[in-house]
């Protein structure tokens, strides 16, 4: 039996296709193995979001050919769409699978072996505007699922290379998203992750006829059966109007936990990076959601050092941020990367301000996040068991509440995927709390 390993990089939607090309190799006969060890096959499924994410992707190539020189290496993904004839010119990788190709992992591998070579690459920037039939029915884990429901992007934002490297928005069609959601209850999966490269824009490729919206997805598969929970991935503030504010607070298995892209707490900065909102409409939209959940977990993603950002519009956005109080915030410094706009913008920061910044943020960051779990403290929450946990001999199940806070209960024998309810009495361990059973 042949051997093969896989490493992801990057997002959600990377880590749905990892997980989907995984079962795609293991339902063509392969034993899957650890990165770590020596396999016939490699998968390596890249990223380009930063000049970071390209080297690592680069990286993980390299160490795979070392791991097994004559192993089959193959290069998955956004870095693959902008380097393919690059990386199969360097020899780093013998296979290049763009992102909407990634499906034919098993055809590729086959015409490699007969000698025909296999580059399976696409220009998605060109004309592709269906969905990539790629699927999944299990995962490594048996609690918690990602399904990918949309992919592309249209926003075009001037720091971000991504819809030149996952192309237009492509929508899954309801019926596939929901057999694969029900084949997910069906393996026992209660927690379902809804993730896309824009999740906001979900349905506006189907045409006025079609009348499906990310909303009206979500009522769908809130009616599946074994489904218990929804959570989902990072939306847009623009999406979060009262219709579908309101529409969410009617569906009891989707989780008070919302991801909303800021990138910047400054309105000057968020106009030249081509963001379609001010602070005072994002502020408004976290505002609906506090309207209709108690207390629900708001997070965000921060950009430090975008060019021309002066000391004066870096505070604007510390101030915000406080004054909004997100329950995570991640703080990336500003990438360049070639071929955006921002790229050709006077002004590029230089690397120990952006450190600089990103230190304050980050700090910030983890005060704010501390307080928001602590006002868990008394209250009674369901939490689904995921993991083993010890602490000073004593041994716990961990899992996360609805806000996806981490807690855990005394117990000793597993419970994976099991649902508890009880109060939540206390800091067990970092960002670990601890909670009583009723």
């Amino acid at each position: 039996m042949k051997k093969a390993a896989l490493h992801n990089l990057g997002c959600k939607v990377n880590a749905y296709e990892t997980q989907a090309m995984q079962q795609l190799l293991e339902e063509a006969g392969y034993e899957i193995i650890s990165f770590q060890d020596k396999a016939d096959v490699y998968v390596v499924n890249t990223c380009s979001v930063t000049n970071i994410a390209d080297r690592k992707s680069r990286q993980m190539l390299h160490r795979a050919r070392r791991r097994n020189p004559d192993a089959v290496i193959v290069a998955a993904g956004c870095y693959v769409q902008a380097a393919a004839q690059d990386i199969l010119k360097e020899g780093i990788a013998d296979i290049v699978l763009g992102n909407n190709k990634k499906n034919q992992l098993i055809p590729m591998l086959e015409a490699y072996d007969s000698g025909r070579g296999a580059v399976a690459w696409e220009d998605i920037n060109d004309g592709v505007k269906e969905y990539e039939p790629l699927s999944m029915t299990k995962t490594d884990g048996h609690t918690r699922a990602f399904l990918k429901i949309q992919d592309g992007c249209n926003q075009f934002c001037s720091y971000c290379i991504i819809p030149y490297a996952r192309g237009r928005v492509r929508s899954r069609k309801p019926g596939d998203v929901l057999a694969e959601a029900s084949a997910l209850a069906a393996h026992g999966f209660q927690e379902v992750v809804l993730t896309g490269i824009h999740l906001s824009s979900y349905g506006v490729d189907f045409g006025m006829e079609a009348q499906e919206s990310l909303l009206s997805l979500l009522a769908q598969v809130h009616a599946i059966p074994g489904i218990r929970r929804i959570r989902l991935g990072s939306l847009e503030p623009g999406i979060l109007t009262e219709p579908f504010v309101s529409g969410l607070a009617g569906m009891e298995k989707v989780c008070p936990h919302f991801h909303l892209s800021l990138q910047s707490g400054c309105d000057t900065v968020l106009e030249r990076m081509n963001r379609k909102y001010s602070t005072k409409d994002y502020a408004a939209r976290c505002g609906m959601l506090r309207s209709v959940y108690k207390n629900p977990a708001i997070t965000t993603d921060i950009i430090v050092g975008f060019p021309g950002e002066t000391e004066e519009e870096f505070e604007t956005t510390v101030q915000f941020v406080q004054q909004v109080q997100f329950y995570e915030m991640h703080v990336f410094k500003y990438s360049r990367r070639k071929g955006t706009k921002a790229d050709r913008m006077d002004a590029q920061v230089p690397e120990p301000v952006k450190a600089q910044r990103s230190t304050k943020l980050m700090g910030l960051a983890s005060a704010m996040s501390q307080a928001f779990r602590s006002q868990l403290v008394g209250q009674v929450r369901q939490v689904l068991l995921e993991e083993p946990f010890w602490q000073e001999g004593q041994r716990y199940e961990a899992g996360y509440t609805q806000e996806y806070v981490k807690v855990a209960v005394k117990s000793e024998t597993s419970r994976q995927n099991c649902f508890v309810k009880g109060k939540i009495i206390g800091c067990l361990a970092q960002d670990i709390y601890l909670m009583v059973e009723f």
